[in-house]
């Protein structure tokens, strides 16, 4: 069973060691730590290991985004990844969801497509060669 909770200052630890065996900079861990001591960094754990996490902030002009979502290698395939997002729109502060991912990122441009998310736009630049995809979700509010 996937459980999914607001990681805490126990487990900034494990986050930052998913992070880093993923991407592998290590200028990020202040980016990490502020996530988890705000609030928007939230954990995936199966039989109590931690076996993923996502950031919810509402950095993008005022709207909800998912700006990482990382599970761990040996998690992957088991739906981890689908439980966070979905975790995130049952607690998106905002009617918009929006994330992005890489061109190159075929998985997780079909996980997005698959949760209902389209497509939005496109930026140049942040990665040489790798423009980054933007997608959309709109979450029915009361």
């Amino acid at each position: 069973m996937i459980a999914i909770q607001n990681a805490t200052e126990a487990d900034t630890e494990h986050v930052w060691e998913i992070d880093q065996a993923a991407v592998g900079d290590p200028r990020r861990r202040d980016f990490i730590q502020d996530a988890v001591e705000a609030g928007q960094c939230y954990v995936a754990t199966v039989d109590d290991n931690c076996a993923g996490l996502a950031i919810l902030d509402e950095s993008f002009f005022g709207n909800a985004f998912i700006s990482l979502l990382i599970v761990r290698p040996e998690f992957r395939r088991q739906k981890v990844a689908t439980a966070l997002i979905r975790h995130l729109e049952s607690v998106c502060p905002t009617t918009k969801l929006f994330t992005s991912t890489n061109e190159s990122n075929v998985i997780m441009q079909r996980l997005c497509e698959k949760m209902g998310f389209v497509r939005s736009g496109r930026i140049e630049n942040l990665e040489e060669g790798d423009p980054e995809i933007v997608y959309l979700k709109r979450i029915g509010k009361p």
